[in-house]
């Protein structure tokens, strides 16, 4: 099986790495980390194809340390045990753990001692928010990096890398396609040269659409199917919801990406009609992050049939929204004296407070926007 074409050309070290420069430029702290073989734990955090792994591997070669891989999709606390009993040696023990937002609580708290003892340096790599996706005691003894999506000209330079003929008007189209992720960049670059030949922006966009390229969480389709799933449980189509659940959760997207649309739904859509779908949506949350697939489809499915079933109201969405375009046309508008705080005597003198009364009936709005109404 031959090398990917991703592999083939990934950068051995830093100076040959692209992008990121606000961590890896001159003085910035990975660089400086790396140069100065400082040994910590850290998450990087990105969206697919911005070089986490990359800078991972590239970290560890620096430190001289014995490095293993690991994917929370896959691995669990037998392999994490095994990489600790797997002998003493003078190299410090690293391991990655990709999509460690996958881990499930307790999990996380399995790998926490290790982390904690130094037994191990944690190099998390997530796509997602690590404040949601991470134990608090396992997150405050890492530090976190966030990677940003590649330029179009830092997409440019890793292409021309792979020295495939590729016309200008291909490189463009790949660009901007890609949307700043390298990988998939490559691996369509890749696989348009296999079947085609030729790269041209024909040959790339037939290479898209066919079967030899894998479903991308990232590309079109992911939110063809979310939005699809979301409208459906909208429209209380709950067969039609739980075909496109079906469909993502047989895709390998991550169930803690459906169960937070989920519980965006309870507020969004459900709202004050029936506000006990916000409590059911956050349990469905709790149990898939606690559970874990395959099992936590089953409550994701229990979740999706009683948001289907749930009345809809939309008010408290559309007051926020209102209210949040007025933030936005009026800037900081003074706030009415009667409800300022007045801690002070100055403050009292200044009428801060002044005639406040606990049931007033008076709009508490500013001035300027005193007889606005959000909810209709």
């Amino acid at each position: 099986m031959s090398e990917p074409l991703a592999s083939k050309i990934r950068p051995q070290k830093l100076d040959e790495f692209v992008g990121q420069e606000h961590l890896v430029g001159p003085g910035k702290p990975l660089r400086v980390a790396i140069e100065k073989k400082h040994l910590f734990s850290f998450v990087l955090w990105g969206p697919p194809g911005s070089g986490k792994t990359t800078l991972a591997r590239i970290y560890a070669k620096s430190l001289n340390a014995e490095l293993f891989e690991l994917s929370a999709v896959s691995a669990g606390k037998d392999d994490i045990r095994k990489i600790v009993d797997s002998g003493h040696t003078l190299q410090p023990k690293v391991l990655l753990l990709d999509e460690i937002h996958r881990f499930n609580k307790a999990q996380q708290d399995f790998l926490l001692p290790y982390v904690e003892s130094g037994e191990l340096t944690l190099i998390g790599a997530t796509t997602e928010n690590p404040s949601f996706e991470i134990i608090s005691p396992l997150l405050s003894r890492c530090r976190v990096f966030v990677l940003n999506p590649h330029s179009q000209e830092e997409m440019k330079k890793i292409i021309k890398r792979t020295k495939l003929k590729t016309k200008k008007d291909a490189i463009d189209w790949l660009v901007r396609m890609a949307d700043g992720d390298a990988r998939q960049a490559l691996s369509v670059l890749e696989a348009t040269e296999e079947l085609y030949g030729v790269i041209t922006v024909a040959s790339l966009n037939d290479t898209i659409q066919s079967k030899f390229v894998r479903y991308d969480k990232k590309g079109e389709e992911h939110y063809n199917i979310i939005s699809a799933f979301i409208k459906s449980m909208r429209a209380s189509q709950a067969d039609s919801a739980m075909y496109y659940l079906a469909r993502m959760l047989e895709a390998g997207e991550d169930p803690k990406f459906i169960a937070r649309r989920m519980v965006i739904f309870a507020s969004e859509d459900i709202g004050l009609a029936q506000p006990t779908a916000l409590v059911v949506a956050n349990q469905v949350f709790q149990a898939v992050d606690i559970i874990g697939l395959p099992e936590a489809s089953i409550n994701l499915a229990h979740g999706v049939a009683y948001l289907c079933g749930a009345k809809k109201d939309r008010s408290a969405y559309d007051a926020l929204r209102s209210a949040q375009e007025d933030v936005k046309k009026f800037g900081a508008l003074p706030i009415p004296l009667k409800i300022r705080n007045a801690p002070t005597k100055l403050m009292k003198d200044l009428e801060y407070g002044k005639n406040y009364e606990k049931y007033d009936k008076e709009s508490y709005l500013p001035e300027k926007i005193k007889n606005k109404k959000y909810f209709k």
